[in-house]
């Protein structure tokens, strides 16, 4: 007769497990749990399906909301370019409201200073997985070029940041990998039109307040400014929406500030808009041409020759 104990089940449910006996380890007795887990809950989804009309509302009404089409959207430059996508933030709504969608991250290993991740994302019904392994090294890099730094990591709680934060990229490629493309540009569509038609506050009050937000990254309003090429006063709506995309890349980690703000641009410490500073670098390096003498200069007796006989 094989023994049995209580589990106490995090939905509050209870139920009697069987203790393992003779050879059979807890990994055996975990991994049949899971697999029974697993089976459960395509079992519910099969007897529940989604109803897509309803996730779709649901999905457009979350877009609709300020607080999540601000960090909707992410930027990224590379090769000259600003390449924008939607965030891990806007992934995460998307797979809670179209339902019946298992995701998550997974340390898999962890040994000799570096964790194997899994980042995973599966539709219950159509059994559609993406699935992506990935290794973390416990370090952490700071600075460019010759002033890059590696700093190893050995706090707990540093290594789990560092991995929940490269978990999260992976996490919101396959969550957007298993969600039809049109829900996706759907969902994009709907939080810029909540970016750009529900704003009641004038523009200029939304940009200083922008500005203030900024700061707290290390980025002041000179910065700002010689990104965009020209005063704050200026600023129009589709400027306001591509800051406020740098600015959730920035704060979450996806890119550094420098990639965006370069320390080294020539108006760092003129104060003046990139425009400016181009322009008076072109005028400086202009010479003016020299000027011939003229004949009364070149026919004059120098100073102190002797006066003709």
């Amino acid at each position: 007769m094989t023994q049995q104990d209580i589990v106490h089940q995090p939905n509050g449910f209870t139920e009697l497990a069987e203790r393992p006996q003779g050879g059979q380890s807890m990994i055996e007795v975990a991994s049949a749990r899971a697999a029974q887990e697993v089976q459960a809950a395509m079992i519910i989804a099969k007897r529940f399906p989604r109803d897509e009309t309803q996730s779709y509302t649901r999905i457009m009404h979350a877009c609709r909301r300020k607080t999540l089409a601000d960090h909707a959207m992410y930027a990224y430059p590379r090769g000259g370019t600003l390449v924008t996508g939607p965030s891990i933030r806007l992934a995460e709504v998307l797979a809670q409201s179209w339902g019946n969608l298992d995701c998550g991250i997974v340390e898999v290993e962890q040994r000799n200073g570096e964790s194997t991740m899994m980042a995973y994302a599966w539709d219950l019904e159509t059994n559609a997985r993406k699935t992506t392994t990935f290794q973390v090294r416990h370090e952490r890099v700071s600075g460019k070029g010759n002033n890059q730094r590696t700093t190893k990591l050995t706090d707990p709680r540093d290594i789990y940041e560092m991995c929940a934060n490269q978990g999260a990229r992976r996490l919101r490629g396959c969550i957007l990998g298993v969600i039809p493309g049109d829900i996706v540009e759907a969902a994009i569509n709907e939080c810029e039109k909540t970016l750009a038609g529900n704003n009641t506050a004038p523009i200029a009050d939304r940009a200083r307040a922008m500005v203030v937000a900024f700061s707290e990254l290390g980025v002041t309003k000179e910065m700002i400014e010689r990104r965009i090429g020209h005063k704050l006063e200026t600023i129009i709506e589709t400027e306001m929406v591509n800051l406020r995309k740098i600015y959730s890349s920035i704060k979450d980690g996806m890119a550094p500030r420098e990639s965006f703000f370069p320390l080294d641009d020539p108006a760092a410490d003129s104060g003046k808009t990139r425009t400016e500073a181009l322009t008076d670098k072109v005028k400086s390096n202009k010479q003016p041409p020299s000027e011939p003498p003229s004949d009364t200069q070149t026919n004059a007796p120098a100073a102190d020759a002797p006066p003709a006989e």
